[in-house]
């Protein structure tokens, strides 16, 4: 799945400089920092929210979420909510999962934390599942000519790490076993009998 055409001709238009990025395939943004190997922060995550009855497209660091009370305030709304995936189909014409981080190209308003301004080149959603691009933050902010806002809080996400292989580790994945030792799993050896040997008699000397 490749980058879709009306993606390639909107970035096309806005003369933007980008680099595609093609990788497995991926349906978060936490999935994208696993594999491409990126640390979250340099992960854009986009995500569409409803305020009042208008759609909005969101984007945060992947190390951070929403905090829809501080979005609900910054942008002035009375309601903000995440919509259902259906309602995004419909509205966006889009697979679900498949929305790109271009607010422009889908005729919404796009808002961006200010904590993203800490990152110089990010990945961006490209509407695949297979392909990004890698954009500067900087340059996306302009092209998109988004507002900066202060909505996000501290995910707690970790990335997952493989353990480390060590000398003396098991074949699971280098992970050392303890085995608990307990006076039944010791089998003593029976022990050896000694047998004691006979003394040997000395032959007696013939007299002349």
């Amino acid at each position: 799945m490749a980058i879709p055409n009306k993606v390639t001709t909107y970035l096309e238009k806005k003369s933007a400089k980008y680099e595609p990025i093609v990788h497995r395939k991926v349906y978060t943004a936490y999935d994208a920092a696993q594999t491409l190997k990126k640390d979250l922060k340099d992960i854009a995550k986009s995500l569409v929210i409803k305020a009042d009855k208008a759609y909005i497209l969101v984007i945060v660091p992947a190390s951070m979420r929403i905090d829809l009370g501080k979005l609900k305030k910054s942008i002035g709304a009375k309601k903000v909510s995440i919509p259902k995936e259906n309602v995004m189909v419909k509205v966006f014409k889009v697979k679900p999962g498949a929305v790109t981080a271009f607010g422009g190209l889908h005729k919404v308003e796009t808002i961006v934390d200010k904590s993203f301004l800490k990152t110089k080149d990010a990945i961006f959603s490209a509407g695949s599942f297979t392909d990004s691009v890698r954009m500067k933050v900087k340059d996306f902010i302009e092209m998109e000519e988004a507002k900066l806002e202060s909505f996000a809080k501290a995910g707690g996400y970790k990335l997952q790490t493989k353990p480390k292989s060590s000398k003396g580790g098991s074949a699971s994945g280098g992970k050392v076993v303890k085995i608990k030792i307990t006076k039944k799993s010791i089998k003593k050896k029976p022990a050896k009998k000694i047998t004691k040997k006979k003394p040997v008699k000395k032959a007696k000397k013939k007299k002349k």
